[in-house]
């Protein structure tokens, strides 16, 4: 037998597992709550050995009510959940309905507003489909009291009226009182003063037509609400009687002494404003003393030390208004409300007169701030209402596409593989024709560069063909003078002869040299124009020079017959060697570089090497000039290596046949 004192009721074994028994002693206010919650426990435990059925679903959702009501909030989470996962298994709407209300009551209580109203969404959408007025009123009203919290005025009083329209039928009488409760508040926000009165009245009427009061007080607290109305308004003689009213009611201070706290605050306050003194003082400071012995209500306790500086600056006593301030604006800072702190700050810039900049400042930085959270709460319940039914109708749309989908991918499955054959067989069949597109178009470009040089070198001939024109038409004619007239001197020997002869020695000297120099340059340009190939690379190589700041040498093999190397071969090493610098001049950052044509028995070997920052060949990826370059070596059945290190260079070498014959095509 287990039981607390007072307990009549004796649990005996063989009735130990009885679930009506457990949920009875549960429901027993006479039990300690400890012992409450351990009943609560067994009946879950009971419970969780058994199937899956409706009859435990139903007993799993009183069981979280039961913690929900014992505050034993983390299990009243935990049973939610299993209730929402057990009912989606088993597509049981109403219990789903259920839990996602339960489990947007705990995130509610936890003050995660934005996951409650989530919550409560989905918990309203179940309730339609289901056409359960009555839970659709409550849910409003949860609603409600979210977006008050949040700020949202105008939302909350539309959500607690539309929420009267469903609740006529509800046994819970209480969430009817609330609906007008919430409207009034929010209409006194709103400063619609005359309609708060309205519905605080039509509260009040409620309350004592169906006989809801409960040791609560809700007759005072309604009372109270009047009263703040009428203290907005400014109508301070009857703000003073209804919460005179209220504080008359019996037993109100041991019930609820945070509402008498309160009470007794807002009527010290309307005397206050009315110049009535008498007691004011008092009345504030007993408000105040409650308040810090219940150690819950933080921001009621700032509002009366602002009330007391306000009192105090009445009285022109600035060293208590100021020392109240302060202590509110400390005690704000603490709590971190931000309403609070604000209203520290704009009482301290109206007592503390050498501060008043400083305070105004962060009153309109932290105002500011607090606007547009305000703004976001708005935009964030209207996201949360879109988003949530967004989700529903994808899911709808999700199911009927799956179906289809799933016969799509069957019947396209093999389809797809069909298709993926076609197409590798004929991009094969692309690469193949571009690879012979490139040659015709390499052969092509080699062609004109080829017929270009040979334009040059023939208006070089031409050149040529001019000086030696010069030469002897010129050059001949001197020397063939000069002889002519010193044959005539040596008949004389005066001193004017000798000197003439020594003036034509002189001349043939000169034309001498002249002829020298035409000599060698013709000698050199005939060696430059031995071989086409070697005057584009040369080119290239001249072009490089010109336009890099790295020094660049090269060394060409005179022994290589180019002319027994196909232009293919040709125009793929040009095309090596150009890539490669290219690269040098775009990534190695090198000072120098050196280019190598060497015959290395029947092959050609080319050797680009640079002093840049190289790379680690091991990792770096192969972009498409690498490749291009490995294609062109591999089209000459050569071989292709590159050897490179962070920090140390660059060495790029290529081998080809000497005699390699492309096919053409």
């Amino acid at each position: 037998m287990s039981c607390d004192k007072g307990n009549k009721k004796k649990v005996t074994d063989k009735s130990s597992d009885s679930i009506s028994i457990y949920f009875s002693l549960v429901k027993d206010e006479r039990i300690t709550k400890e012992n409450r919650l351990k009943y609560n426990k067994r009946v879950f435990e009971i419970i969780n050995t058994k199937k899956n059925s409706k009859e435990n679903r139903e007993n799993l959702n009183e069981i979280g009510i039961n913690y929900n009501e014992l505050k034993d909030h983390k299990e009243f989470r935990k049973v939610s959940r299993i209730l929402l996962a057990n009912s989606i298994e088993e597509k049981d709407t109403l219990n789903i309905a259920r839990a996602l209300k339960n489990l947007g009551s705990y995130q509610l209580d936890v003050g995660q507003n934005d996951s409650s109203f989530y919550y409560y969404l989905k918990a309203e959408k179940f309730a339609k489909y289901l056409k359960d007025s009555v839970s659709i009123g409550e849910i409003l009203i949860d609603k409600a009291f979210i977006q008050i919290n949040e700020g949202d005025f105008n939302g909350s009083e539309y959500s607690a009226i539309k929420s009267l329209r469903f609740l006529h039928k509800s046994k819970n009488k209480l969430k009817i009182y609330d609906a007008y409760n919430i409207v009034g508040a929010c209409s006194n926000q709103l400063k619609n003063y005359k309609k708060a009165l309205e519905y605080h009245y039509k509260a009040l009427n409620y309350l004592k037509t169906n006989n809801l009061n409960s040791k609560f007080h809700l007759d005072a607290n309604s009372l109270n609400n009047i009263g703040y109305v009428y203290q907005n308004m400014n109508m301070n003689e009857d703000a003073v009687e209804n919460f005179n009213l209220a504080l008359n009611t019996k037993d109100l201070y041991n019930d609820n002494p945070s509402l008498y706290a309160m009470l007794l605050d807002n009527l010290a306050y309307s005397k206050f404003k009315i110049k009535d003194y008498s007691e004011v003082s008092n009345l504030f400071y007993r408000s105040l003393k409650i308040r810090e012995s219940l150690n819950v209500d933080f921001s009621g306790i700032i509002l009366t030390k602002i009330h007391l500086s306000e009192f105090f600056a009445a009285k022109k006593d600035s060293v208590k208004s100021q020392q109240y301030a302060n202590d509110a604006l400390d005690f704000s800072k603490k709590t971190k409300v931000s309403s609070d702190v604000l209203a520290s700050l704009k009482q301290l810039s109206l007592v503390e007169h050498k501060n008043s900049g400083k305070y105004s400042k962060e009153y309109i930085r932290i105002s500011d701030s607090i606007q547009l959270e305000e703004r976001k709460s708005k935009d964030k319940f209207a996201r949360i209402a879109f988003e949530t039914d967004e989700i529903i109708q994808e899911k709808d749309k999700l199911t009927e596409q799956n179906r289809t989908l799933l016969y799509f991918f069957i019947g396209t499955l093999l389809l797809g593989l069909l298709l993926f054959v076609i197409r590798t067989q004929r991009a094969k069949n692309r690469e193949l024709l571009l690879k012979q597109q490139q040659q015709i178009v390499n052969e092509e470009i080699y062609n004109l560069m080829i017929s270009q040089q040979a334009t040059i070198e023939e208006n070089r001939v031409k050149e040529k063909k001019r000086i030696a024109q010069e030469l002897h038409d010129g050059v001949l004619g001197r020397l063939f003078g000069a002889r002519l007239n010193l044959d005539s001197l040596n008949r004389f020997n005066d001193e004017d002869s000798i000197n003439s002869r020594f003036n034509y020695l002189a001349e043939l000297k000169n034309i001498e040299q002249d002829i020298r120099e035409i000599s060698h340059d013709l000698n050199r340009e005939k060696y430059v124009l031995i071989n086409n190939f070697v005057a584009i690379v040369s080119n290239l190589l001249e072009e490089q020079i010109n336009s890099f700041e790295a020094d660049l040498s090269s060394s060409l093999d005179e022994s290589i017959q180019w002319d027994k190397v196909s232009n293919a071969v040709k125009i793929n090493l040009y095309r090596i060697l150009q890539e490669s610098l290219q690269n040098i001049n775009k990534y190695a950052n090198a000072k120098h570089i050196s280019v190598e044509f060497k015959k290395d028995n029947e092959h050609i070997s080319l050797k680009i090497t640079d002093d840049g920052i190289g790379f680690d060949v091991n990792t770096k990826k192969r972009g498409i000039g690498l490749q291009n370059m490995q294609s062109r070596v591999n089209e000459c059945e050569g071989t292709f290596e590159i050897k490179s290190k962070k920090g140390k260079g660059t060495t790029t070498t290529v081998l080809v046949p000497l005699e390699k014959k492309v096919t053409e095509v």
